[in-house]
């Protein structure tokens, strides 16, 4: 994503902003994309990684962060919300089998990020803003 690479050393110093998944909305396009052409790169990467199944609309890929949404991909905000908990390891049932799932599913997408990603660069922040789940839930 040419805008987002144009970014790559601003959100290298970005205080983090951790979603109840362990995502870090800070250095997270979809989070970050505002203008129409941020938002149609960015739906057209989700699509070439494999994160949706065909290139979204703007108001479908833009995201406000963890309650901008009724439900999110791996279902744990209204897990979260259910448990009365802010995010999964302060809950007593941690780990549980949605987080298991996260996890693996979040596993099976980082090769295909890593294809999609026009630098190292780019797929070391998008790393961090995805992979790194485990240590921030």
């Amino acid at each position: 994503m040419k805008w987002y690479q144009a970014r790559l050393k601003e959100l290298e110093k970005a205080e983090p902003i951790y979603s109840v998944c362990g995502d870090d909305c800070a250095v997270c396009p979809r989070y970050l994309a505002r203008t129409e052409e941020e938002l149609h790169e960015t739906a057209v990467f989700w699509h070439r990684v494999g994160w949706r199944d065909q290139v979204v609309s703007h108001e479908k890929i833009r995201c406000t962060g963890c309650g901008s949404r009724p439900t999110c991909s791996f279902m744990l905000l209204p897990c979260v919300k259910e448990h009365g908990v802010a995010k999964c390891s302060a809950c007593g049932e941690y780990p549980c089998g949605k987080v298991e799932r996260a996890l693996a599913l979040s596993d099976e997408k980082k090769q295909q990020c890593r294809r999609a990603c026009e630098s190292d660069e780019e797929f070391a922040m998008l790393v961090r803003a995805f992979y790194e789940k485990e240590k921030h839930l």
